[in-house]
């Protein structure tokens, strides 16, 4: 059995080689002249955003997007040189920091720009932004006839740069293709319009994961893979995905053993009653930990390459497990929640079904109490 570190009995496995063979396979599927960008938001979707991104550049990649301004500063205090595009809603009061911190602000509100030329002024440059137009998400994005405007009307200041153009898809990994086809037409519009007045934007971007499977017409100057990366998709099984390997195991081990008689009750509420003796293993991690409560009483783990179920209700720092069949089972044993263990294994997208949700959340779940260790196989 593994050896257990007495400091950190539960963490979580980052394979940095398994990141690798997914950007590759992502590679595969650019069109000329298009490259990656890689989404590192959300702590790299809980994988560690700084690690990941040292990976993804020394791999080649030229830049990484984030969400939130925070985020960017953390990959530039770590020493992240790369341009960072910021894809989240922006702030006023953030814009100067934006700037100290070299990141590049994606512009969705065009009540910004006045401070943010303002900000920008005393640069010896223009100073480079993104334009995101809203084409069928609802959320963010100038309209699309805002944004032509704005361009006609002469009152982009001179101390920007229009240095990249974007949307967002809505339903690209959805089982028809209606709504994409539409964004995506809405968009090309756009393009269409700036490249008649002349206009030349560098970098243009839509294609999130599923689009850059799905819609080769909608790679344009880059990608915006996140999801595949860390080695999930939720194409339509009609759809052929590229070969991925999911790049997070997640590992504790047994605590404490307990022996409960027919009848016996487990966790808060009594939601578990023992129907026959029934040996119990305790684990240190809990829904603190991002091990969701909505597996109580239904999850499994593996343990000695056998499963076992979650019982009871999982608890803040603990979830207990039925191991009755596993009969060498013994505290300090290793036990998997997500990943290999013998010829089994238990995927983020199975702790998702199990729970109601996507293999995104289950991962950006992951908490700051567990550690994460990087390797390459």
């Amino acid at each position: 059995m593994p050896t257990i570190s007495t400091s950190s009995p539960t963490y979580a496995t980052v394979d940095l080689s398994a990141l690798t063979h997914n950007l590759t396979q992502l590679r595969r599927l650019l069109s000329p002249g298009c490259e990656i960008m890689a989404v590192v938001k959300a702590n790299a979707y809980g994988h560690g955003a700084v690690e990941v991104a040292r990976s993804l550049i020394a791999q080649g990649v030229a830049r990484v997007a984030v969400v939130s301004l925070d985020e960017g500063i953390a990959l530039r205090s770590a020493g992240i040189t790369v341009p960072i595009v910021m894809l989240g809603p922006l702030f006023t009061e953030q814009l100067h920091d934006i700037i100290a911190y070299r990141l590049t602000p994606v512009i969705s509100d065009r009540a910004l720009l006045p401070t943010l030329a303002q900000v920008t002024a005393s640069l010896a440059t223009p100073y480079s932004i993104h334009l995101k137009v809203e084409t069928g998400m609802g959320r963010l994005g100038l309209a699309t006839d805002e944004l032509l405007n704005l361009i006609d009307s002469g009152q982009l200041p001179a101390s920007l740069r229009i240095e990249g153009l974007m949307t967002h898809f809505a339903d690209s990994d959805g089982p028809t293709t209606g709504q994409t086809d539409q964004q995506l037409a809405r968009f090309q519009d756009v393009v269409n319009g700036i490249t008649a007045r002349g206009l030349s934007i560098p970098l243009i971007h839509a294609a999130n994961s599923g689009a850059a499977v799905r819609y080769p017409r909608s790679h344009y100057s880059l990608i915006r893979p996140g999801i595949m990366l860390y080695g999930y998709h939720t194409l339509p099984e009609s759809i052929t995905a590229p070969g991925l390997k999911p790049v997070l195991s997640l590992r504790s081990c047994i605590a404490q053993m307990r022996a409960i008689p027919t009848g016996g009750t487990i966790s808060y509420n009594a939601t578990f009653v023992a129907k026959r003796p029934t040996r119990v293993a305790v684990l240190p991690i809990g829904y603190a930990d991002g091990f969701n409560r909505r597996l109580s009483n239904r999850g499994e783990v593996l343990v000695r390459g056998q499963r076992a179920k979650v019982i009871g209700l999982v608890c803040m720092d603990m979830v207990m497990i039925d191991v009755t069949e596993i009969q060498d089972a013994a505290v300090g044993d290793e036990v998997i929640l997500i990943g290999c263990q013998g010829t089994d294994q238990i995927t983020a997208a199975d702790l998702a079904e199990w729970t109601g949700t996507i293999a995104y959340e289950t991962l950006c779940a992951i908490g700051p109490r567990i550690p994460r260790r990087y390797l390459n196989s």
